[in-house]
């Protein structure tokens, strides 16, 4: 199946010279006489390496089938990450290129979503928002307590993120996957 360059979006995995690629960034430009130039960044999900691509409006790409299975994160070292395939408890390895930035949100334990391409794992998908511990913040300095002033907060996995004056050492919070960004703290 084809997909058109406007059907890019966020997240979608597509073809391109021979390669599976996922999309990383995405914009479209429309341009006179009903045309458009859609910019991309495009992640290889066989090596990691990031390209950012320029492609007309009629450019055709060509669709991957993917199969998804649920995996729990079990531990990393120097290049690999390992995880448990939730059925068959098969062991999978995937290189930290291929993980990327992801890897800040992913902690031991953890059930994501694996992304096969022939029936080997490329890539794990992320749940929207994950709930991660605060280790190290700032304390809040008295009389600074509007709701708006925000600090760093180191979190578990070692990602620094955004995040409220009035959160501290030992909360956890929710983090926003795609954005990085703090969303609430666990009740």
């Amino acid at each position: 199946m084809a997909l058109g360059v406007t059907d890019l979006r966020k997240g979608i995995v597509f073809s391109f010279e021979g390669k599976p690629f996922r999309v990383v960034e995405y914009s479209q430009k429309v341009v006179g006489r009903g045309g458009s130039i859609v910019n991309v960044k495009i992640k290889n999900l066989n090596d990691g390496k990031v390209l950012e691509k320029t492609f007309k409006g009629n450019e055709q790409l060509d669709s991957v089938d993917l199969t998804y299975s649920n995996v729990q994160f079990l531990y990393s070292d120097d290049s690999k990450f390992y995880f448990m395939d939730n059925e068959t408890y098969e062991q999978i390895e995937i290189s930290k290129d291929s993980i990327g930035d992801q890897a800040g949100y992913l902690k031991e334990g953890d059930v994501v979503k694996a992304m096969k391409l022939d029936n080997v794992t490329v890539s794990v998908e992320l749940p929207k928002n994950v709930y991660l511990k605060v280790e190290y913040t700032e304390d809040v300095v008295k009389g600074d307590t509007t709701s708006n002033v925000m600090k760093d907060a180191k979190l578990e996995t070692g990602i620094t993120v955004k995040a409220p004056a009035f959160i501290k050492v030992g909360d956890e919070i929710s983090v926003d996957t795609e954005t990085g960004a703090y969303r609430e703290r666990k009740k």
